[in-house]
């Protein structure tokens, strides 16, 4: 077997710089933010973890049909580039909301609207990378962009410790001014992000004639639909990432520990996404994506059964493995399943199933965690086993399954367009 083919740097295309740095500008202004939301609310607002899940399952749930319909929109107009700087742009002018929001309403209103301007660009941006580069190296790609946001995470999250450390170190629990003054350095690199896609990507568009694609399952595939339904099984024990956080501080840590994790978490996850995408182009998807699931249910596990701090701090660290292996992979598998002209409504629909689902697993999670009403829930570990058990399983299916066109067609993207 030959070894994994990384690019050359004047190999790789113009635009895939320009996605990779406008997702890392995001990322720097969106994970200092996010990250401590779910503290903010809790500590702060005193809402009760249940309402928590809500909050964070319908910030992803209502945006997502906006993926289907705007990845359908890209391929109908034949056009990515400024569809994803619409969607770029909407979630930097939500930023300085976060600011003035002081009730569980105006937060989740702000989340929602981030989240919109999400299920706007995310298609059309994951189709312009597939579009942009040559299939033989897609894996390689989106590993990378990967890689660059979770860089723009990492250093988003220190620059949150460097906030926590100077204003409250050493607090167990997130202070309000704290939050206010995260978010307001987070503007900055939220407008970068736009004007770095703006100015540095250029419009590819689809080459030949096609008939204008129609919204619909069936259109794409047996086995995308396939890939769909156990990705979907997968989602549904993947409760939003804010249940963790919340897992940490239950176990003894304080907001500054907690923000430290985060940053080598998504230290972690950024140094293993490039090979491991690159790795999927000569092993295949499927072994990739069925070994990052395996590592998320034994991590789970892990986070079910952690006793203290420490435990929950190792294992944290560990789950950048399985989105290093797993979620860059599973999106270049997307392009790897249907025709090029089906790349935006393909992605749309990855994007918005995953999206919708997000809502009954943040709720599944906080249910099983706190209940509601008269039910007290199982406590803080059922949510992981849950999640631990969903994922073991998709992977037994996926390991199962054997889809007719497994890695990229042969055929190189077209000069123009590289």
């Amino acid at each position: 077997m030959k070894k994994p083919v990384f690019p050359k740097l004047k190999e790789i295309p113009k635009n895939l710089w320009a996605v990779s740095l406008t997702s890392f500008f995001m990322d720097v202004s969106s994970e200092m933010v996010l990250n401590i939301l779910p503290l903010f609310l809790q500590n702060v607002l005193k809402v009760p973890v249940a309402t928590i899940g809500v909050i964070e399952g319908i910030a992803e749930a209502t945006a997502s049909v906006l993926k289907v319909f705007s990845g359908w929109l890209s391929d109908k107009l034949r056009s990515r580039k400024w569809l994803a700087v619409a969607g770029y742009a909407l979630s930097a002018l939500t930023k300085p909301f976060f600011y003035y929001a002081g009730t569980p309403g105006a937060i989740g209103a702000t989340r929602w609207l981030d989240r919109i301007g999400k299920g706007i660009r995310t298609a059309p941006r994951d189709a312009l990378v597939a579009d942009s580069v040559d299939p033989q190296i897609r894996g390689f790609a989106y590993g990378m962009h990967r890689a660059a946001d979770t860089a723009g995470a990492f250093l988003g999250i220190f620059i949150a410790i460097f906030v926590v450390w100077k204003l409250q170190a050493g607090s167990l629990e997130l202070s309000e001014h704290t939050f206010r003054t995260i978010v307001l350095i987070s503007i900055l690199p939220a407008f970068l992000a736009v004007l770095s896609l703006a100015l540095g990507a250029r419009e590819t568009g689809i080459k030949g004639k096609h008939a204008a694609p129609r919204i619909s399952l069936k259109g794409l595939g047996k086995n995308f639909l396939t890939f769909l339904l156990i990705v979907g099984i997968f989602d549904l024990g993947n409760s939003s990432d804010a249940f963790l956080v919340l897992r940490a501080q239950e176990r003894g840590m304080n907001v500054l520990q907690i923000l430290l994790m985060l940053a080598t978490f998504n230290l972690v996850y950024s140094l293993i996404s490039t090979p491991a995408g690159a790795l999927s182009d000569k092993l295949g998807r499927r072994k990739l994506i069925i070994g990052g699931w395996l590592v998320y249910a034994a991590i789970y596990l892990g986070f079910a059964l952690a006793q203290n701090a420490t435990q929950v701090w190792l294992l944290y660290v560990a789950y950048g493995l399985y989105y290093g292996m797993a979620y860059g992979t599973a999106k270049a598998m997307v392009s790897d399943l249907v025709p090029a002209e089906m790349l935006g409504t393909a992605h749309g629909t990855y994007n918005a199933v995953l999206g919708i689902l997000d809502f009954p697993a943040s709720l599944i999670a906080g249910l099983l965690w706190s209940g509601s009403g008269a039910w007290k829930g199982f406590g803080p570990s059922a949510p992981f086993y849950w999640g631990a058990g969903l994922a073991l399983l998709a992977a037994i299916l996926f390991a199962l399954w054997k889809p007719k066109t497994e890695k990229p067609a042969e055929s190189p993207v077209p000069a123009a367009q590289a």
